[in-house]
Parts: structure tokens; sequence; C-alpha cells
């Protein structure tokens, strides 16, 4: 048996889970709501304050599906109760970041242009930039997989590079550095 899929998830108390006939889970929190449709060969059922999921069949498929559904909804359940929060920090001379209105994101990163990035609306994006500091980007969301996708994008316009370090790393990232040509003598 998967031994992710295996384990149950206990609600929080202010979480409503529910699954309807076509084997929607739906899951309101004090945060938002999030819903998921679940392959109809996993079984989902809620009872007394833990949510469990069974396969019908011990194929790979069912083994590998079992355990990513129970993931996706245990992010969920997380994610209208706590939220998910990633830090972005832009490491070089005049990298900079700034919030425009619409919810759309300006960044100068050393090419001659401006870089700008329309996020989506359950996304919330706040830029600090402080004297003597790199800047800092905040992403908060309820959805794991989507503040996800976007702070991969955003790191994707400038990938930190091995030498200097300089371009948009994750806040607590651990670089792997080359020394350069002086380190050759």
């Amino acid at each position: 048996m998967s031994r992710i899929g295996k384990l149950p998830i206990e609600i929080p108390s202010g979480v409503q889970v529910s699954v309807n006939d076509e084997n929607i889970v739906s899951v309101k929190g004090p945060l938002g709501e999030l819903s998921q449709l679940v392959n109809a060969e996993i079984e989902v059922s809620v009872e007394d304050n833990n949510v469990s999921f069974n396969r019908t069949g011990e194929t790979k498929r069912h083994k590998s599906m079992h355990g990513l559904y129970r993931a996706l909804v245990n992010n969920m359940v997380e994610g209208v109760s706590k939220g998910y929060e990633i830090k972005l920090e832009l490491v070089g001379v005049g990298y900079r970041a700034e919030v425009l209105p619409d919810n759309v994101l300006d960044l100068v990163l050393g090419f001659a242009h401006h870089t700008y990035l329309q996020l989506p609306s359950e996304v919330k994006v706040e830029a600090v930039s402080d004297k003597r500091s790199n800047p800092i980007i905040t992403l908060k969301s309820i959805d794991k997989q989507l503040i996800g996708q976007v702070a991969a994008k955003i790191r994707s316009f400038r990938k930190p590079e091995p030498y200097k370090g300089k371009g948009i790393k994750f806040v607590g990232e651990q670089l792997r550095r080359k020394a350069g040509k002086a380190a050759a003598k």
C-alpha cells in the first residue's frame, strides 16, 4: 500500500471538506475555497474529522494515484487553513522589483528593458527594496501548485549564475559556486 496514500488527513477546525457524486473534493476554510477532481478509481471518504483515500486496484497506476490525490487534498486543506508563502531574492547590482496596479510585477534584471509579469488574481505579491540589501519578492496564495509555478516563472527570467551568484534565487537557497579563471593559476 502507498505510504503516503494510506495516511488519513486530519481536518483542522474551521475547515470543511466535502465530496460530491462526480468525485470532486471541495475544501472550504477561513482563507478561501479550493476544489480538485479525483480519479474515479480512488475512493474518498470523509469521516469524523478525517479524510481517507482507498484505491480499487493494485496496479502501479492505482498506487501512484493513491499517494498523488492524498497529497493534493492535503495541500488544499493546509492552503485554506494556513496559506503558502514563497520569498525570492534578487541578487545583482541594479536589480529591482516593483508591483504595479492590476497585479503586474515589474522587474529590472540587468537587461536593456523591463520585464513585466501579469500574476493570477489568486496570488498576492509584495516587493520590498531596502537600502543596502537585496530586493525581496514575497508571494502569498492558498494554492500550492499555482504559487510554485509563479515562483518558478519569476526565477526563470534570470537564474542564479554559478560564478558571482547574480540572479533570482529563493530565500535560503544554497547555490553551488564555481571558482573563476583566477583559481586555475
